[in-house]
């Protein structure tokens, strides 16, 4: 029988991509969302979280796809009350909320689940097999995508705690740390900060690398016209390149199979998570891998500052 589940946050992501995976699922039921002005017809909504989980104590797990800001209140309070909760990427506004949630999932013998979406895109698991006994001579990643596109009227991107272009860029890091065999860190970056925002609208990435590769990313929100996800990666032992977030993939320029069912309506990114959450959920796991989100911080820690002209969408 399937689980219940409520979805907090009725935006885009949730609209695009959370509600069509739940519905095509056969593990879950979508039994109620939270929202303030947005809703999903057919389905019970309420207004926030604490009358939800009032309400419904037959819903044990709780999705949330609000802003990384006002998240972990919601977080906190689904998991004070005996929910699990599954976390929206980027899973928090900072790593020791994340970590605070971790401890208490634990602590109440719930599960908690940080999800990176683009590590289940088709092609991943493929380049994290080819990598694997390779040794990496250069590396970049080329990131760019139009934020009036992708992120309509969403003020919060460009607010404290938005991540501005690192809201899309995570997902390339997130992709990186699963495919590389071994780790890498920041070593310097360089953030363009619109002037009337408090979240780089571009970012210039320089990894450390434990052999000695050459490793860089660029990320920017100001790309018009075709957009650019791609990762590509030289070794000793030939080329890989990963094309539209991981969609695709290139073995010394020859054109990879698609394994079988990656793309179809049970097997894309989103339904991949809900299955995993499925598992978790039916475990008491946990799932808090924190590692895309720490190399967003450390590149706020070290990130050299410029001034850019103003945005206005």
């Amino acid at each position: 029988m399937a689980m219940k589940i409520a979805l907090a946050g009725i935006g885009k992501i949730a609209r695009d991509q959370h509600v069509p995976a739940i519905r095509a699922s056969r593990d879950w039921e979508l039994a109620a969302t939270v929202s303030r002005h947005g809703t999903v017809e057919g389905v019970e909504s309420f207004s926030n979280i604490a009358a939800l989980l009032d309400a419904r104590p037959d819903i044990e797990t709780i999705s949330l796809c609000l802003p990384p800001v006002p998240r972990f209140a919601s977080a906190v309070a689904a998991i004070g009350a005996g929910r699990n909760v599954m976390l929206e990427k980027p899973p928090g506004a900072t790593l020791t909320e994340c970590r605070t949630l971790e401890t208490m999932a634990r602590e109440a013998g719930v599960s908690i689940f940080a999800t990176w979406h683009s590590r289940e895109a088709a092609q991943v698991a493929a380049a994290k097999a080819w990598l694997a006994d390779r040794r990496i001579l250069r590396l970049k990643i080329t990131w760019k995508e139009d934020v009036r596109r992708w992120h309509p009227g969403q003020a919060w991107i460009w607010q404290p705690g938005g991540l501005g272009v690192f809201d899309p860029g995570i997902n390339a890091l997130s992709i990186l740390t699963e495919i590389l065999p071994d780790p890498i860190h920041i070593a310097s970056a360089t953030l363009s900060f619109p002037e009337n925002c408090e979240t780089p609208i571009a970012a210039d990435l320089i990894f450390a690398h434990p052999s000695g590769a050459q490793a860089t990313a660029e990320f920017d929100f100001r790309q018009q016209g075709e957009q650019t996800w791609t990762i590509e990666i030289e070794t000793t032992a030939g080329s890989l390149r990963l094309l539209d977030g991981g969609a695709k993939l290139l073995i010394d320029g020859v054109i990879q199979e698609v394994p079988c069912g990656a793309n179809g309506p049970l097997n894309g990114e989103y339904p991949r998570l809900y299955a995993k959450m499925a598992t978790l959920a039916g475990s008491r796991g946990i799932d808090m891998d924190l590692t895309p989100m720490a190399l967003v911080a450390d590149a706020f820690l070290l990130g050299r500052r410029v001034v850019v002209e103003p945005f206005h969408e």
